[in-house]
């Protein structure tokens, strides 16, 4: 049997269940798992489940009846929506994750997937990041309540499955980007946020453009489409609760990447950097050699090229999403 028949069987014999399924990363998830096969997918709208809220999740898993549960769900933000509510971030993000994994356990799921995040390493961690880092030191402050209670999620993976036997993996993906990401400026993270300024500033005429922070960080990226190839491939062939980054193995200045995307976007007016804004962490790239060992995933697209293809979406989506925020 080829390995892409073994995968197709994988998932069309087994249910199921993407939290956070209509987001930005949830549409590349569900579409690699249609392209593998899966039959039974299903997708908790935060319409009709709320899951911060523990009765909803007991009703979710029972309509879901899922053999595998994909945590992507978070209420997430970039460094203003984390200086403006960090206790929403805590408290939602830590009840929605630690009912998920108890409740999937009471009922047998076979298989939880976690999703973390790159803001739960400490402020000052080496370059390139470590999993065994995770723990050497507190999260830089602006995202530290985000960033601990999707950690949290670590610790209840690997106590279930200590006590229990319970089969749960944990994973940190880079900060992601992509077509469909979120463009809303009070909310956005730095590459769509960036796109969108520049554009708009090209449409009105203007000169210049206000960038967060003095340029000097540094971050890595990993386009959504990869990081859900890496999440589905850690599904299908990973089963044990060590942490495991998923990146793309580059790093790039904040000043770089403004650089970068004014002139992909043509802008060619000034960037001017607001000092009073907080830099966030001061650097941030992973060691990407754990996923590449352990189930075979490496970041295939281009940095270049995705920032083109999210560009280009924006352009043809920009109204619509004005529209939106």
């Amino acid at each position: 049997m080829n390995e892409g028949q073994g995968t197709v069987n994988f998932w069309s014999s087994r249910r199921v269940c993407v939290t956070g399924g209509a987001g930005f990363l949830g549409s590349y998830v569900l579409a690699k798992l249609r392209e593998r096969g899966a039959k039974e997918i299903f997708i908790p709208r935060i319409e009709d489940y709320n899951l911060v809220q523990p009765e909803v999740v007991q009703r979710m898993i029972a309509d879901a009846r899922p053999d595998i549960v994909i945590h992507l769900a978070a209420n997430v933000g970039g460094i203003g929506a984390n200086r403006a509510r960090p206790a929403e971030f805590f408290y939602d993000n830590l009840m929605m994750g630690t009912q998920l994994i108890h409740e999937s356990w009471k009922v047998g799921v076979e298989k939880f997937v976690a999703i973390g995040t790159v803001c739960a390493y400490p402020k000052f961690t080496t370059v390139p990041f470590r999993e065994e880092e995770l723990w050497s030191g507190y999260p830089e402050e602006t995202n530290a309540p985000y960033g601990l209670a999707k950690k949290m999620m670590l610790v209840q993976s690997q106590a279930y499955r200590q006590q229990y036997g319970f089969n749960s993996i944990f994973l940190i993906p880079v900060n992601l980007y992509g077509p469909r990401d979120n463009f809303n400026l009070e909310t956005s993270h730095v590459i769509p946020a960036l796109i969108r300024k520049c554009l708009e500033a090209q449409d009105r005429g203007a000169e210049e453009i206000v960038v967060w922070g003095d340029g000097t960080p540094t971050r890595e990226f990993l386009y959504a489409g990869d990081a859900a190839e890496g999440i589905i491939l850690a599904a299908e062939r990973y089963n044990a609760s060590e942490p495991v980054n998923l990146g793309s193995g580059q790093e790039i200045s904040i000043k770089d990447l403004a650089e970068l995307i004014a002139r992909l976007t043509d802008f060619e007016g000034r960037l001017v950097w607001d000092t009073t804004k907080p830099n966030g962490q001061p650097r941030r790239a992973l060691d990407i050699s754990r996923a590449d060992e352990l189930f075979g995933f490496r970041a295939m697209m281009p940095f270049e090229e995705g920032l083109r293809q999210t560009i280009e979406w924006y352009r043809e989506h920009h109204h619509q999403v004005e529209v939106e925020g």
